[in-house]
């Protein structure tokens, strides 16, 4: 007898392929673990220890609590499960504790609270456009959807490995998407309201979700040729949306208002004495920035038109510290990074304001948002590439152009984790994860498509990424330059990213804009 294949409505295959991932990242509990994971240890023993009052100026560790209340919150609640594991991980001066049911416990942690994104991308699942004629489950494109996120490499390394609580934010961040994608709007933006207040660098996409709500939920109506009908300017729609948002902000802050505790809670939270770039530069256009830089100053120093005596010390030794000093170009502020960063977006927002395309619109400016924060950023964190690549998935499944754009994106992006986890033990593990979901994307997508989705050139620069890593990892240890220039692996793999993830910046703004463009060519 032969087994029949489940139908695409039949559902069963969805619990096998989260339960395959969950008995993954259980496999991955002693694995490798960065300062991140002490850094939950001390906030656990911060909210279990000190009364609300003394949470925002505990400062014991080096690593104090610096994400918004309503995380606190969710640290204090674990941390009540946490005393039934060990105690002493919930002591304040048991710094680097890492006793194996501590790390069970926070591993643990992690996998339970995922529940929240297997459910979310469950929600996008149902959500993906249906076209008829996919008689094949494993050919349909909420199956590859789900794949896509469940199994996302980026994700899996960052919390399962390296150590982060992304996936339940992730999860919080979808599902909102999914409550748009659905006409739920009122749902969608509770659920970005809470997350706003549980990890404020999602601050990122929120004149998104703002233009979006004012333009097609605010605003009920458009004229014929599209353009705003303010007349249809619901205020009671306007005040659901602002009550929700003052309420769960009331609720986050509210104790801490009333403590006068508020610029010190926004102190910890926007610690701009941080440098431009991270100890690692992010593969975007600052360390594209540093690059210019550093080598103007070496081609200086060599034509003798530089006294080496005279340039900043950091500029020519690492060059990977976090106060990285330009010698030549002119230094960049925080304010010259924010206002970089909102002409990036500006665009794309405008776009769902004079031409809304729905939700999918809105979902189209969000990843732009995201990407643009991470290309223009204030001491910008690799991971938050995930925030333009997990939402930007959703998009991979329905269209062509998108796929392509996505396989490009996603590729340059997770390759550009790797130095987050530098142990040899857990080179096999990246590696081996990091082929295995790049061939599924690939091969499923090529297949859903019909057809080659990159050019050439593209598919030349994706390989070259094999010649980065045969060279950061098996060449360079054995060159002499192994102990004079120690940042040069870290260095190449930036650079080399950046130029693609600017490309898919640059890639995704022309398929916006060119939308844009026929809109209004079919108008005329």
């Amino acid at each position: 007898t032969v087994m029949a294949t489940p139908r695409a409505d039949d559902w069963s295959w969805f619990p096998a392929l989260a339960l395959g991932v969950s008995f993954l990242k259980c496999l991955l509990i002693n694995a490798y673990h960065s300062t991140d994971f002490e850094v939950h240890r001390n906030w656990l023993a911060i909210t279990h220890s000190f009364p609300v009052s003394k949470w925002y100026h505990e400062n014991t560790s080096e690593w104090t609590l610096d994400y918004p209340p309503l995380f606190a919150w969710f640290e204090y609640g674990l941390s009540h499960v946490a005393q039934h594991f060990d105690k002493e991980m919930l002591v304040v001066q048991n710094l680097v504790y890492t006793s194996p049911t501590t790390v069970l416990f926070q591993r643990l942690s992690v996998i339970v609270t995922d529940m929240v994104f297997i459910y979310a991308v469950r929600e996008c699942c149902r959500s993906v456009r249906e076209e008829k004629g996919f008689k094949d489950l494993l050919g349909h494109p909420f199956f590859i959807l789900a794949a896509l996120l469940l199994w996302n490499f980026g994700l899996l390394i960052v919390d399962h490995i390296h150590f982060q609580y992304n996936g339940f934010l992730f999860g919080i961040l979808l599902l909102s998407v999914a409550r748009h994608l659905q006409g739920r709007h009122l749902e969608g933006a509770l659920l970005f309201a809470v997350l706003l207040n549980l990890k404020h660098i999602y601050l990122y996409i929120a004149p998104a979700y703002g233009i979006f709500l004012l333009r097609s939920y605010c605003l009920t109506e458009d004229n014929t040729d599209g353009s705003v009908r303010w007349s249809s300017f619901s205020p009671v729609r306007l005040v659901a949306l602002g009550s929700i948002v003052i309420s769960v902000c009331a609720l986050s802050f509210g104790p801490f208002i009333a403590m006068g505790q508020l610029p010190q809670v926004l102190s910890r939270l926007f610690p701009f004495k941080r440098g431009l770039c991270h100890a690692y530069w992010a593969p975007n256009v600052w360390a594209l920035y540093n690059m210019v830089d550093k080598a103007l100053s070496v081609l200086g120093v060599r034509l003798k038109l530089l006294d080496v005596a005279k340039l900043p010390k950091a500029s020519m030794t690492g060059g990977l510290v976090q106060e990285f000093q330009h010698s030549i170009l002119p230094s960049v502020s925080p304010s010259i990074t924010l206002i970089c960063t909102l002409l990036s977006i500006m665009p794309a927002v405008l776009s769902i304001w004079r031409r809304p395309r729905g939700a999918r619109g809105f979902l189209r400016c969000l990843v732009v948002c995201a990407l643009g924060s991470f290309m223009f950023g204030w001491h910008v964190h690799e991971k938050a590439i995930l925030m333009a690549i997990l939402p930007f998935s959703i998009l991979a499944v329905e269209s062509r152009e998108d796929a392509g754009i996505f396989l490009m994106l996603t590729t340059t992006g997770h390759y550009s984790l790797f130095p987050l986890l530098f142990t040899a033990a857990e080179l096999p593990i990246k590696v081996l994860l990091m082929l295995l979901f790049t061939l599924y994307s690939f091969t499923s997508l090529k297949k859903l498509f019909r057809g080659s989705l990159l050019n050439p050139l593209e598919t030349t620069y994706l390989l070259g990424l094999v010649a980065v890593e045969i060279l950061c990892e098996v060449v360079y240890p054995l060159l002499p330059w192994q102990h004079t220039l120690p940042f040069v692996p870290l260095l190449v793999t930036s650079v080399y990213c950046s130029l693609g993830v600017s490309y898919s910046f640059i890639r995704l703004y022309v398929s916006l804009l060119r939308q844009d463009g026929t809109d209004k060519h079919k108008q005329l």
